[in-house]
């Protein structure tokens, strides 16, 4: 063996580090060679064993290297009985990594344990704190955890669960249809520290910028800012459960996953683009839009021109337009728009493109008005500002939860919506309705 083969393996050897901590500590059991009377070995016990294997093994090839390193500066040949013995070690320590490589492979697929990232719920439930909580005969007290995203609880009556808590169903119920989210995903992301945003709002640009001759005055530009301020604002809810669900992860985390942050999201969506600034409201899209004035007229024009006139609003105020917001049926209507031969102008019916109009996406909403429309600049005219992400708490303590064995959970977020330059998005009506 050459002793570069030996640095070779040396360094894969090295280069294997430690399985991860989740499958450390999986407590999933894996069995032993069949006919074995000792009882099944935990996953990470199997893990520990092959690892300290695999590390002794690699022991012996790092000291066979020193030797070759030595025998090599002293201009003397590895010997024979050397080389057959680092063979040997070599082929072993290989065979022990395709060993852990395996028992990683079947972890991570093994049992029904779930893999990739984990939901809120299961972040919830898989909480230590949150355990400990939950262990207690009759937990008191609240626990927080905070989570990227969170959901909530379907009943059919305050304080009541269901069949989530009978073993023999599933624990998850046949949830109602949900709005798909889209108006977030649309605009430049951001955070916050602060109760408020303070910004400078554009409020006009004229460019005179012209060719000028030799000694002659130049023409004079305008832009027009003003100072502006976007609050944080909460957006939250609860739901009472029975204290029994705390023991019951399952139905737990279709809580949290399925209902609280749905209607967490279902809020946020309409404030963003409806909320009109008082009280406790957002300003949304639609209040700061301008509106739709077409630059020039077209003769019989439909819904796609005004489409395409809106677009062409957003670019004459120095920015170009990103996306259209529609309500679904206004984006039906423009769909099954026909030619004089019957001809689908909008795509094909067979296909499977996604949704856009001149060569920007459309994004259907129920959100929207019927009959309306929005576009602009959404990834530059404006920004959302998180200030706390989304929270779920659980408490015991509220009004009679104590003595009636019911639990209070609780979600919301504090976020803030900055508009640069209402000129950059275009609201107006697209003449479906008289």
């Amino acid at each position: 063996m050459t002793k570069s083969m030996l640095f070779g393996a040396a360094a894969a050897a090295f280069a294997v580090g430690p399985m991860t901590a989740r499958e450390m500590k999986a407590g999933r059991y894996l069995r032993g060679p069949e006919g074995h009377d000792d009882p099944p070995k935990t996953a990470a016990q199997l893990a520990a064993e092959v690892k300290a294997d695999f590390e002794r093994k690699h022991d012996k090839v790092k000291e066979i290297a020193e030797q070759a390193l030595a025998e090599a500066k002293n201009g003397n040949q590895l010997g024979s009985d050397l080389k057959e013995k680092a063979d040997e070690l070599l082929t072993g320590m290989n065979e022990t990594k395709a060993r852990l490589d395996d028992l990683e492979q079947k972890m991570a697929r093994g049992g029904g344990e779930e893999t990739g990232p984990r939901t809120a719920g299961e972040r919830f439930v898989h909480d230590e704190g949150f355990k400990e909580f939950a262990g207690q005969t009759r937990p008191r007290g609240r626990h927080v955890v905070e989570v990227k995203d969170i959901s909530s609880l379907t009943t059919d009556a305050a304080g009541s669960v269901g069949t989530l808590i009978d073993p023999d169903r599933s624990p998850a119920p046949v949830m109602q249809p949900q709005r798909r989210m889209t108006i977030r995903a649309l605009l430049a992301p951001g955070s916050t520290a602060s109760n408020a945003i303070e910004y400078d709002k554009e409020t006009g640009f004229t460019n005179n910028a012209a060719p000028v001759a030799e000694g002659a005055a130049k023409p004079q530009s305008e832009i027009q800012f003003e100072d502006a301020s976007a609050p944080v604002r909460t957006i939250a809810h609860w739901m009472r459960a029975s204290v029994q669900v705390l023991a019951d992860a399952p139905a737990l985390r279709s809580i949290i996953d399925q209902r609280l942050r749905y209607g967490l999201a279902y809020a946020e969506e309409q404030q963003l683009l409806n909320g009109d600034g008082t009280g406790q409201n957002l300003t949304g899209l639609m209040a700061e839009a301008a509106a739709f004035s077409a630059a020039f007229t077209i003769a019989g024009a439909t819904a796609i021109d005004t489409l395409r006139l809106g677009a062409l609003q957003v670019a004459l105020a120095e920015y170009g337009a990103s996306g259209f917001v529609l309500n679904p049926i206004d984006w039906a209507r423009i769909e099954l728009t026909k030619d004089s031969e019957g001809r689908y102008i909008i795509g094909n019916p067979a296909g499977s493109l996604s949704p856009t109009l001149w060569g920007l996406p459309v994004v259907p909403t129920q959100a929207m008005t019927v009959d309306t429309f929005l576009t602009g600049a959404f990834n530059m005219g404006a920004q959302i500002f998180d200030r706390q992400d989304a929270t779920v708490e659980v408490s015991t303590e509220d009004g009679d939860n104590f003595r009636t064995n019911k639990v209070t959970i609780r979600a919301e977020e504090r976020l803030a919506l900055a508009i640069y330059r209402p000129e950059a998005f275009v609201t107006g009506d697209l003449g479906f309705v008289a």
